[in-house]
């Protein structure tokens, strides 16, 4: 497999973990990763690439027209995976206008500068989708909330409930148009919450490590039932080579790793196992404490993943049990050094 491809976003969390899956895996491909390098950017991520001759590292911003036009025009990228986005949702509600910018207008520079550089002459839809792929990468948030019982599914209507969600439920949307009015070749993925190496250290699970290690309180939103399903990091991205590979144009696949827990379980969980890795007088748990919740914070996100699983054959391989330890263990050499 012969591509060179661009991937947005690739100096954040998943993006990173995602070419180093993705350059091990196959050999022929050229990867340019272009990055803003906003606040979840971190070019350590990728330090050890840097000699790598099939990666490429271009600091700059998806909403920069000119800029994205250079490089497809120098590149001559065969595909887009984009990951890039504004995404904590604290974040979002004190300042929306990033978001928008990034994650609407960002979006759609990208499809139309693609759009222009792969499909430049007369296109009928009836002649079928181009060879080149766009792959997006959105969040199960953009289905808002569900109640005790439920999974959200492809066909779950849209209903964000913050200007993260809101921005990439737009995102997607301005994705499915590109496929629906030009027949470009799209393909959409939503996942549940990431966790893993590499994650910034703002999200929850690295919070709750790094502040029982410093003996610090440990914040817990309202009464910490707030439910998640949790996916660790390498099966996101096997679900998104796979999806990447073999999913169908103009489809969406949802990826979930079957792991429900409630923030204050995450918390306990994490506290017990540090308990054993790295001991102190007192259990970490007695750092946990509660404070206001955030506005509009949704009470459960669940993932049905039958879609990619029975199509792509894709699986999680790490439950939560056995992802966290390897998550803790990897922040513990990192706040070691």
């Amino acid at each position: 497999m012969n591509k060179n491809v661009l991937i947005t976003g690739g100096a954040g969390f998943i993006g990173s973990n995602f070419i180093f899956y993705f350059l091990e895996k196959y050999k022929n491909i050229k990867i340019v990763n272009l990055d803003k390098l906003t606040y979840a950017g971190e070019l350590s991520n990728l330090k050890t690439l840097e000699t790598n001759n099939n990666y490429t590292f271009i600091k700059g911003d998806i909403c920069d027209t000119e800029l994205v036009n250079e490089l497809f025009t120098s590149h001559q990228f065969t595909d887009v995976i984009h990951f890039a986005a504004e995404s904590h949702v604290d974040n979002s509600i004190k300042h929306p206008d990033a978001f928008i910018n990034t994650n609407v207008y960002g979006t759609f520079n990208l499809l139309n500068v693609a759009k222009t550089h792969w499909m430049d002459a007369p296109f009928s839809f009836k002649e079928g989708c181009k060879a080149n792929r766009f792959h997006h990468i959105s969040t199960d948030e953009v289905y808002g909330t569900l109640g005790q019982k439920g999974l959200f599914t492809e066909e779950t209507p849209y209903a964000p409930n913050s200007p993260y969600s809101a921005s990439k439920a737009s995102s997607d949307f301005i994705v499915r148009s590109y496929f629906h009015t030009y027949g470009m070749n799209v393909v959409t993925t939503n996942c549940s919450n990431n966790y893993g190496p590499k994650q910034h250290d703002e999200k929850l699970i690295p919070t709750i490590i790094r502040k029982a290690l410093n003996n610090e309180s440990i914040p817990i939103y309202g009464d910490g039932k707030n439910i998640r399903d949790w996916l660790y990091v390498e099966d996101h991205c096997k679900g998104i080579d796979l999806a990447f590979q073999k999913g169908k144009v103009g489809e969406t696949y949802n990826i979930g790793g079957k792991n429900e827990r409630d923030n204050l379980y995450i918390a306990h969980k994490i506290c017990d196992i540090l308990d054993e890795l790295k001991p102190k007088d007192k259990p970490y748990s007695k750092l946990i404490t509660f404070v206001k919740d955030r506005p509009g914070h949704d009470f459960r996100y669940a993932i049905d993943a039958s879609k990619i699983e029975t199509e792509l054959k894709w699986s999680a391989d790490e439950n939560f049990e056995t992802g966290i330890v390897k998550t803790i263990e990897w922040y513990l050499k990192k706040y070691k050094k």
